[in-house]
């Protein structure tokens, strides 16, 4: 992993996260990116760039290369709604 971007508004704005050591190459990686919740419901993304150059996919695009029925390495962005109450849940967002 080379970087890690995080949005907190759904993806329409990113913001680069702190990566934590070690880094290494095809490994998992811990990273960090100061936010303060503001008690309103949010969704939260991450995306990660290898040293290649290539992107971690949004699922749109991601469909798009592979269809609708791949679901082996599915290794699009994940996201995260913080409702207002505080429950965290996975969540798909197929329209980005």
């Amino acid at each position: 992993i080379k970087a890690v971007d995080v949005s907190v508004d759904g993806g329409k704005t990113w913001k680069e996260a702190k990566l934590v050591e070690p880094v290494f190459s095809k490994c998992l990686t811990r990273f960090v990116m100061p936010w303060e919740w503001d008690g309103k419901e949010t969704l939260i993304m991450s995306r990660a760039m290898d040293e290649t150059g290539y992107v971690q996919p949004t699922l749109r695009q991601l469909r798009k290369e592979r269809g609708t029925n791949s679901i082996y390495h599915k290794n699009s962005i994940q996201t995260w709604k913080i409702q207002a109450n505080g429950e965290v849940h996975n969540v798909q967002i197929e329209n980005l």
